[in-house]
């Protein structure tokens, strides 16, 4: 009898130790099969299902036009011919499913945000410093600037607004667009465009906050932004407007990018003195030099700074404000001068744009701001329809979106909606 349990249990040993072999053999081929973990399905279940486009090859921004010659530019309602100028359509990637699913992951945690944010608020613009969320955006009536916070993203839909500073009374004749909140040299301050005694005399100004609470302490207006003694173009020549602030953690120094014209609407960039005053004088990043920014305006504008696996890449807003209205993509080594032209990249197609299909109509005027839990969003106004009567500024119905962004396996933004971040929640529009 011992002699045949003793029999047994070395068969059932041996039983152990095959399938225990069989067991090692067989997770030592699954990666090799299947070719991704585990861990990295999971993480491609979660993305966005939403089409992710790769963009055309980044090229060279077109030779730079010196400002003082900017007298010639480009006429603001008729575009020069551009020569040998292509237009590669945008092609599907061809991403491996393992590297796909983890270059979304990033961006794609299952927070649903409300879609629309914040209804009549075109150029919206929200910012987040230790743990609160800050918005403002283009008041529909164009003669105030209002701020809201809360301590999520959608909690500024239910938030109630702030005014904190409107524009002078005995002077009707003003436009006051596109506010930015930032935190900046240890102190708050909007920047915005404001007309400066006549219609079309618009401006970048800036409030400063006199405190550390920007929703309670009072703010002051600090007027025109100031430029240096030799730069005679700064806020002087033309309208100017949109501009963003950021720190170039390379190189230790804020910049300012902003939108310009004579001629053309076109973005500069200079180093900041402090948050009011430049320290150099501008160098022009890009003009309007493809077809789809030139649709009925020439027009490069609404700046937006995103950084990302050593680059940092300028969104910007083209053409004129109806369904043409698209967004296009510079950018540039996190490591190099953003004041030598030769650095930055521009993309030859716009990054998004219309896609009447889902009832997107003009996208554009971004920002870019971490969401709650960690990943990086694009806040982004546009229209759900497209015939426009009248003039388009008086059109308020441009209303603030939030779509997750997702990068390609070169690092490069992906800009697109999954369905059901798309219009999920009731909203109306403006009845003029």
């Amino acid at each position: 009898m011992m002699t045949q349990i003793t029999r047994l249990q070395r068969e059932g040993t041996m039983k152990r130790l095959f399938s225990l072999v069989c067991a090692v053999a067989l997770c030592g081929c699954i990666p090799a099969a299947m070719g991704a973990p585990k861990a990295n399905a999971q993480e491609k279940s979660e993305a966005p299902q939403a089409n992710v486009q790769s963009f055309p090859q980044a090229a060279s921004v077109p030779s730079e036009m010196p400002y003082e010659e900017l007298s010639e530019a480009l006429p603001e309602t008729e575009a020069d011919p551009i020569e040998a100028l292509e237009e590669a359509p945008v092609q599907q990637a061809e991403v491996p499913a393992a590297q796909e699913a983890a270059s979304a992951a990033p961006g794609s945690t299952g927070e649903d945000y409300l879609s629309p944010l914040v209804t009549l608020r075109a150029d919206p613009y929200l910012y987040k410093h230790e743990g609160v969320y800050y918005f403002t955006g283009s008041y529909p009536q164009y003669d105030r600037i209002e701020l809201t916070s809360a301590d999520s993203v959608n909690g500024i839909a239910a938030a109630v607004p702030k005014e904190i500073w409107h524009m002078d009374a005995n002077f009707g004749e003003k436009y006051v667009w596109a506010p930015e909140i930032h935190y900046i040299m240890g102190q708050w301050v909007i920047y915005f465009a404001y007309s400066q005694g006549s219609l079309w005399s618009i401006k970048c100004c800036a409030l400063r906050c006199n405190g550390q609470d920007p929703m309670h302490d009072p703010w002051e207006y600090m007027g025109v932004i100031k430029r240096t003694p030799r730069d005679g173009f700064s806020f002087n020549s033309g309208m100017s407007l949109d501009m963003t602030v950021y720190y170039h953690d390379a190189m230790e120094k804020w910049y300012a990018i902003w939108a310009q014209k004579p001629g053309s609407s076109n973005l500069y960039i200079a180093e900041l003195a402090d948050p009011f005053t430049l320290a150099t004088e501008p160098m022009l990043l890009t003009r309007p030099d493809y077809d789809w920014e030139r649709v009925r305006e020439n027009v490069n504008e609404g700046p937006a700074v995103l950084k990302h696996a050593g680059k940092i890449f300028v969104s910007f807003s083209a053409a004129a404000t109806g369904y043409e209205y698209c967004m296009g993509l510079l950018e540039i080594n996190a490591w190099d001068d953003p004041m030598v032209k030769s650095n930055w990249k521009k993309y030859e197609e716009p990054v998004f744009q219309t896609d009447e299909g889902r009832e997107i109509y003009g996208p554009g005027h971004n920002c870019f701001v971490e969401g709650d839990n960690g990943e990086q969003l694009c806040i982004l106004h546009f229209r759900n329809y497209k015939e426009i009567t009248g003039d388009s500024l008086l059109d308020f119905n441009r209303h603030a979106h939030v779509m997750k962004i997702t990068y390609d396996i070169h690092g490069v933004p992906q800009f697109s909606f999954a369905d059901d971040d798309l219009y999920n929640t009731e909203f109306q529009n403006h009845n003029k």
